[in-house]
């Protein structure tokens, strides 16, 4: 097992509810300890709230199964219905009464999309900077037409994979070209936004929402992803000890899962 803290603490967690790393996440997948190591802080997070059973959901019916045993609140806020997890729910609606007694808002980004998704948007919004991203190094002439029509052609679970492999020769799939994919989009079945603990919020730029969010529960921990908030459930001075690190990107502090 690896020793760095964030493995240590989700061992452990996982034991608890009568699994290991290796049920959730198998060794010999790249993609999903990959996928783990980025958006992972979700399964160190409160007892009050349902981690998902993998790291990578391979289809619609694995999604709404999990779903429907987490259980979902839903509540409009805007013009859109926004669904979580209950204790993720009461933890943003309390947040968001603090944030307007101080005359600020809390506010779903990209309405509904904001926070619970299927499976069917995290691959559509994959092809939104996976295709992009083919086209234009097709016509850098990075790679051969050959090549990109093999790429587009392949399941989404192994175009992700060849896809961070493509990166390590800075062919980067991100929508600005820069970084990798995974830092502007989840790969598919993998999104926070289907374990309904992730809300993106229009006023992450604000100092004192970040606070507010913070003392509810609710925490960046996803680098350069500055609107996605995560719901953990937990005071920050916990987080530590759930095997998590504190980086700062832009001035704002994200917490991300301590592997080194």
């Amino acid at each position: 097992m690896n020793s760095s803290p964030f493995y240590v603490t989700l061992e452990r967690a996982l034991r608890l509810r009568g699994a290991g790393i290796e049920d959730i996440c198998p060794p010999d997948d790249p993609v999903a300890r990959r996928v783990l190591q980025d958006y992972g802080a979700m399964f160190v997070g409160a007892d009050s709230v349902l981690p998902p059973p993998l790291c990578v959901f391979t289809s619609e019916d694995l999604v709404e199964r999990f779903q429907k045993e987490a259980g979902l609140a839903a509540n409009t806020i805007g013009d859109a219905v926004i669904e979580l997890q209950p204790a993720a729910m009461s933890a943003l609606l309390e947040a968001r009464a603090v944030a307007q007694a101080e005359g600020l808002e809390i506010s779903p980004r990209d309405g509904a999309e904001a926070a619970r998704r299927s499976y069917a948007d995290t691959v559509r919004l994959w092809d939104s900077r996976f295709l992009p991203a083919l086209d234009h190094w097709t016509r850098a002439g990075r790679l051969s037409q050959t090549q990109a029509e093999r790429l587009r052609d392949l399941p989404v679970h192994e175009q992700v994979r060849e896809v961070l492999e493509l990166e390590r020769e800075g062919i980067f799939f991100s929508k600005d070209l820069s970084k990798s994919v995974l830092y502007s989009i989840a790969a598919p079945g993998s999104s926070q936004h289907i374990a309904m603990l992730a809300f993106d919020a229009n006023e992450f730029p604000s100092q004192r929402v970040r606070e507010i969010l913070a003392q509810h529960g609710w925490f960046q921990s996803v680098l350069s992803d500055l609107p996605h908030f995560t719901f953990l459930g937990l005071a920050e001075a916990e987080l530590p000890g759930r095997g998590l690190k504190s980086v700062e990107v832009d001035g704002q502090t994200f917490w991300i899962p301590d592997v080194q």
